[in-house]
């Protein structure tokens, strides 16, 4: 009970706070007269003391003046179990099991603000009985590669969707009164190189693409904290880089919080104090003794020091201290985080294809599943914050649990080895015959043969291919988006065993589906969805739900279609080891700091040009006229839709959009509508066109509604380089309502 009234106290006060004040930042501003007479009671070294990490995961208060420790939490799909205080290996704690939500781009996948509320209020909750204040989340990145190592972890290729869900993300976690982290600003698209790349880009794609879900977050949602990458940006850490911390996230976006680097990406003791840095994780040796000295000799002041310790006073009040005897008291993951879970997955599920196999026929009595990726649990692996689930339904449990309530029999075979990629932490003692010694190892004849019997003799095959959390991982980019490990070969033997065949891709980005795709009836992205994943997964496949999930990015034809590719902008041949990775190697941790700096300063440092510019993802795709395997937007259900009736009229501050749309099916189900603007006749470079509103409808079966969608005239603004501002052209737009963005239902012209 205790518990729950410190959460709901800090609740309401940051609800009444949002409503009295000019700026949801202003709320951290409440307590600045008590915070000054703080400060004054603090030494230099109490002040310079909190500038830096205490152990992995927290940063110092003053326990002399009651000022509590700041302790984080990993995330951002799940609180991270305990780790060990000067590492990330396990506590061995029995109240950390947490709620594995679905990963980043499945919560996109949703199209739904209401969704990333609630997903941002679970985190929230399961935060505060761990004792968090901050949670290390929502990861908003843009997803300018389809390799990309955390794509599964970031939302969308799209600005819109990723600052839309962003700012729900970050209100329901705060509202809950724990603190975000939004992360990592900015430009940070790649793993390869991460910790060196310098991302060079012009200021309009800067503005328009990869700093809009910062900024909704930053500016409508109050994000507490804000952590910058390990990237430079057009010359400049992140950690130290004037123009995106000083200039536009303090300057122009008024944010009052503190900003924290990633885990060994602070690079010096001036940058890092002069351009907007306030936590160096982890370590002292810049935000440490290094800062005393400077104000010794004058090159830095004490005020600059207490400006900063300001901002993270400001985080610390605003965010409730959890008593020791109250944190930790019971399991982490709670029933209704775990339900929260479970509406995020049903409502993410992908229908890529269907000719008619999907649903799963009340005739059939026979299941073969197929694929090590319906066995295979996605809470954990590879590198990076991962969770431990207090449980995980996998595809297969949740398959069997529907087939036994319908008299149906199901029967598995791995059908192909599993690659391990790359592991965090030691090897199993004894080799894993079930697991391939490369990503391209042929598909093994044995699991071959006897997926194929199975398939035989089975009235339906559903096949589980993807990926898995080992090959897309932090740290690394895949060097394909291929299927790994003879999955095509042993689809098209399934298909010629049995042609009744649905695929399931278990994946957290894009696979190439030009094989499968041609010979699948059904094809269904799962994603990595969360603790009842396997349970949404099973609801959908049985028709107990319609799916209803939209692709949050492209799924190219080729892999060399896409921008990055196209345009030699990636990858880049001089590949150095990781960052990350370095700061817990054996031969690195033995190092002094003079050695392991000079050892991180050799590092390969490559320049990724961004020479595509505002052309990511649909947008290169739509412009170029290039058809891609699945357009971004992209997702079928089990009935159809009818879009009636546009109306458009620009009024004086947006653009409004008014249809009717209809459930023609006899189901009820979801549609994700679009809203896509072109540019006719327009002096300014332009892609085809860009997502500019969305929503998400609930229709019954036969019912119709009438869709009212606004597109505020701020939204329809360019970057305009030569005045260093945001600018509106006049002219006509063409405004495109559809179910996808290849898939365009209605059309109408407006002049603004």
């Amino acid at each position: 009970m205790k518990r729950i009234l410190i959460t709901l106290a800090v609740a309401a006060l940051f609800a009444s706070a949002c409503g009295s004040l000019r700026s949801p930042q202003d709320r951290l501003t409440l307590n600045d007269k008590k915070i000054d007479a703080i400060i004054a009671q603090m030494t230099l070294e109490e002040k310079v003391n909190m500038l830096h990490s205490k152990t992995n995961m927290s940063s110092a208060g003053v326990e002399r003046l009651g000022i509590a420790d700041i302790h984080y939490a990993d995330g951002p799909f799940g609180i991270r179990e305990e780790g060990q205080p000067n590492g990330f290996m396990s506590a061995g704690w029995t109240l950390d099991s947490a709620t594995f939500f679905p990963t980043g781009s499945a919560l996109a996948a949703t199209w739904s603000e209401e969704l990333a509320y609630k997903y941002g209020t679970g985190m929230g909750k399961e935060a505060r009985l761990r004792g968090k204040d901050v949670i290390l989340g929502p990861a908003v990145n843009i997803q300018r590669l389809p390799v990309g190592g955390r794509t599964y972890e970031y939302l969308s290729e799209d600005p819109l969707l990723s600052a839309a869900i962003a700012l729900e993300y970050t209100k329901g976690c705060q509202d809950q009164g724990t603190a975000v982290c939004i992360k990592h600003f900015a430009v940070n698209n790649q793993e390869t190189n991460r910790g060196s790349v310098d991302a060079q880009l012009d200021e309009r794609t800067l503005r328009e693409i990869y700093l809009k879900p910062f900024e909704r977050a930053v500016v409508e949602g109050g994000a507490m904290s804000v952590m910058p990458a390990y990237n430079k940006v057009n010359g400049d850490y992140c950690s130290e880089n004037e123009h995106l911390l000083n200039e536009i996230l303090r300057g122009e976006w008024g944010f009052k919080g503190f900003t924290v680097s990633d885990w060994g990406g602070t690079h010096s003791t001036m940058g890092a104090m002069l351009h907007g840095l306030n936590v160096q994780m982890t370590g002292s040796n810049y935000l440490g003794q290094p800062v005393i000295d400077s104000i010794s000799t004058g090159a830095l002041t004490e005020d600059l020091v207490n400006e900063k310790v300001r901002q993270i006073l400001r985080v610390r009040y605003a965010v409730e201290a959890i008593p020791d005897d109250v944190a930790n008291t019971v399991m982490t993951s709670q029933p209704e985080c775990q339900e929260i879970a479970l509406e995020v997955a049903r409502k993410s599920i992908v229908l890529l294809k269907n000719c008619g196999t999907l649903p799963i026929a009340p005739e059939v009595r026979k299941i073969a599943v197929i694929g090590q990726n319906a066995v295979l649990k996605t809470q954990s692996g590879g590198m990076g914050a991962g969770v431990k689930a207090l449980y995980e339904v996998t595809p297969l449990d949740g398959i069997r649990a529907k087939a036994d309530e319908k008299g149906i029999e199901v029967s598995y075979a791995p059908g192909y080895k599993n690659f391990p990629g790359r592991r965090w932490g030691p090897a199993p003692a004894e080799p894993d015959p079930l697991e391939a010694a490369a990503i391209d190892e042929p598909a093994d004849p044995v699991l071959l043969a006897e997926a194929v019997a199975l398939a035989k003799d089975a009235d339906l095959v559903i096949f589980f291919g993807g990926t898995n959390k080992y090959i897309e991982t932090e740290g690394s980019d895949r060097k394909t988006i291929d299927l790994p490990c003879g999955q095509e070969t042993l689809v098209q033997a399934l298909y010629v065993a049995n042609p009744n065949l649905v695929t399931v891709l278990i994946s957290g980005g894009p696979t190439d589906l030009r094989v499968l795709d041609s010979i699948c009836p059904a094809i269904v992205q799962g994603w990595w969805n969360g603790t009842e994943g396997g349970t949404a997964l099973a609801e959908v496949l049985f028709g107990e739900i319609a799916p209803s999930g939209k692709l949050p990015f492209t799924f190219p034809a080729r892999l060399e279609d896409s921008p990055a590719y196209a345009m030699g902008n990636f990858p880049d041949p001089n590949v150095g080891g990781d960052l990350f990775s370095l700061m817990f190697r054996p031969d690195v941790l033995k190092m002094s700091p003079e050695e392991r700096q000079k050892f991180i300063d050799s590092l390969p440092k490559p320049v990724s040009k961004y020479t595509e510019r505002f052309y990511v993802g649909y947008r290169w795709f739509d412009t170029k006229e290039i058809k891609p395997m699945y357009a971004f937007g992209h997702g079928l259900s089990y009935v159809d839709f009818a879009y009636e009736g546009i109306k458009a009229k620009a009024g004086k501050d947006a653009v409004k959009v008014s249809f009717t749309l209809r459930n023609e099916g006899s189901m009820p189900a979801d549609e994700v509508v679009q809203l896509y603007v072109a540019r006719v006749d327009s002096a300014v470079e332009w892609p085809a066109k860009e997502l500019k509103a969305f929503k998400r409808v609930s229709l019954k079966a036969g019912e119709s509604r009438k869709i009212s969608l606004d597109i505020p005239l701020k939204d329809l603004r360019y970057w305009d380089e030569a005045a260093a501002a945001w600018a509106l052209e006049h002219g006509k737009l063409q405004l495109l309502v559809g179910s996808a963005s290849d898939d365009i239902r209605l059309s109408a012209d407006v002049e603004i």
